[in-house]
C-alpha cells in the first residue's frame, strides 16, 4: 500500500492539504520498523555479550545465555558461580527476547499494512488458521486460542466426569434393583411359609389336638408380669417363651458364659495338679495351658463383640476377658481349693480315727462279754 504524506501549499487565500500517494520508500519504512535501543536494552546486550542490534537471532541470544548461565548459576559448581549476576544474565535474557518479539510484531503489521494483496484477501482466509478463533494479530489470536483450548479442555473434563457419574448411578440402581428383587423373592417366600404354617395350625386344630391344653378355656393372664408393657407383645413373647423359643442374644450370651467357664475349669484344675511351687517341667506345662487359654479367650471375645452388637439393653453388654484377669483367678481358686483339701484330709483323718477307735472299743467289749458268757457256761 501507498505511503500517505501530507503536505502544505500555499494558495492565494487559504493553504490546502494536498493527499500524495508514494511509493514503498526504504527509508522511511526503515525509521517507522527499526526500534530504538534504549540504554536499559543495550545494557542487557551487553550483559549477553552480544552487539546491540536487531541483527542478533533468538538462536544466538539462548546460546549467549546457556554459555553464561553455566558460568554463574549457584547450582553449576564452577568457581565463577555468583547469584546475583546469573539473576541479571537472566533478566537480560528475557529482555532481549521480548524486544525480538515486538519487532516481529511490528514488521508483520507493517507487512499487512503494505501488502497490496490484503483488501482483496477472501473472507474466509481469517478462519484458515487457529480453527477461527480470536481476531487481532497473530500473536493476540494465538493466546486467544491457546485460552480457547484450555476451557474446551475443561468443559470435556466436566463432561467425561458426568458421564461417569451417570454410569456409576445407574450401576447402583442395578444393584438396589438387584436388592429389592432378592427382598420381595425372600418376603414371598416368608409368606409362603407362614401361610403353610397356618394351614397346619388350622387341620391340628380340626383333629383336636389342641383340646388337651393345661389353659384350655381359662383367661389369659395378660398383666402377670409387667403392666406397663403391650398386652399383645407380652402374650407373644410368652407364648413364645412357652415354646422354647431364645432371642440371638440370649443363645449368644449362654455360648459365652458357657464357653468362659470351661476355659476356667481347665485353668484351675492344671494349675491345682501342678502343685503349689512350680519347677522347670511345671512351668512349662503351665505356660502351654495359658496359650491354649489366650486362643481359645481370643475366640471367646469375638463372641463378646457380636453379644454387644444385639443385645437389646446397654448395661447387659459384656466386657473383653483378659488373660492376665483368668491366670490370676486360677491361682486364687487353686490356693483356695488346695486349702479346702487339706481341711477335707484332715476332717477325713479325725473320722477315721474315731471310727477306728469306736469299733475298737466295741471289739473289746465284744470279747470281753464272750468270755464271761462261756466262763458262766
Amino acid at each position: 500500500m501507498s505511503s500517505h504524506l501530507l503536505v502544505s501549499c500555499n494558495s492565494s487565500r487559504h493553504g490546502s492539504l494536498l493527499l500524495l500517494h508514494f511509493g514503498q520508500s526504504w527509508w522511511l519504512r526503515t525509521f517507522s520498523t527499526r526500534a530504538r535501543i534504549g540504554s536499559t536494552l543495550r545494557e542487557s546486550y551487553r550483559l549477553l555479550q552480544l552487539p546491540a542490534d536487531e541483527s542478533v537471532s533468538p538462536e544466538r541470544a539462548k546460546e549467549s545465555y546457556l554459555r553464561l548461565a553455566k558460568l554463574y548459576h549457584p547450582d553449576s559448581g564452577m568457581p565463577t558461580a555468583d547469584a546475583a549476576l546469573f539473576t541479571r544474565v537472566e533478566e537480560a535474557y528475557r529482555s532481549v527476547l521480548a524486544h525480538h518479539s515486538e519487532a516481529r510484531c511490528r514488521e508483520a503489521v507493517q507487512d499487512e499494512d503494505e501488502d497490496p494483496s490484503t483488501g482483496a484477501a477472501p473472507q474466509h482466509r481469517h478462519y484458515l488458521s487457529y480453527e477461527g478463533v480470536g481476531s487481532g494479530t497473530p500473536s493476540q489470536r494465538e493466546r486467544q486460542y491457546r485460552h480457547f483450548r484450555a476451557d474446551r479442555a475443561a468443559e470435556q473434563v466436566t463432561d467425561y466426569r458426568q458421564r461417569e457419574h451417570e454410569r456409576a448411578a445407574a450401576a447402583e440402581g442395578a444393584l438396589v434393583e438387584r436388592d429389592v428383587r432378592q427382598r420381595s423373592r425372600s418376603i414371598k417366600i416368608t409368606q409362603a411359609v407362614e401361610r403353610l404354617v397356618e394351614d397346619l395350625i388350622q387341620e391340628s386344630m380340626a383333629r383336636g389336638d389342641f383340646r388337651n391344653l393345661s389353659g384350655a378355656g381359662k383367661p389369659l393372664n395378660k398383666f402377670q408380669r409387667n403392666p406397663y408393657a403391650d398386652p399383645m407383645t407380652h402374650n407373644l413373647n410368652r407364648i413364645l417363651l412357652d415354646n422354647g423359643y431364645q432371642p440371638p442374644w440370649a443363645l449368644t450370651q449362654r455360648d459365652i458364659r458357657e464357653a468362659a467357664d470351661r476355659i476356667r475349669g481347665r485353668l484351675l484344675d492344671g494349675r491345682v495338679g501342678l502343685g503349689e511351687a512350680l519347677g522347670p517341667t511345671e512351668r512349662l506345662r503351665w505356660e502351654e495351658l495359658c496359650a491354649h487359654a489366650e486362643e481359645e479367650l481370643a475366640k471367646v471375645n469375638k463372641k463378646v463383640d457380636s453379644y454387644n452388637l444385639i443385645v437389646p439393653m446397654l448395661h447387659m453388654q459384656m466386657v473383653h476377658f483378659s488373660l492376665a484377669r483368668e491366670v490370676r483367678r486360677a491361682e486364687e481358686a487353686a490356693g483356695r481349693r488346695r486349702v479346702e483339701r487339706l481341711q477335707r484330709r484332715k476332717e477325713e483323718r479325725k473320722r477315721l480315727n474315731a471310727a477306728y477307735i469306736a469299733a475298737k472299743s466295741a471289739g473289746a467289749k465284744r470279747g470281753l462279754l464272750s468270755w464271761m458268757q462261756s466262763w458262766l457256761k
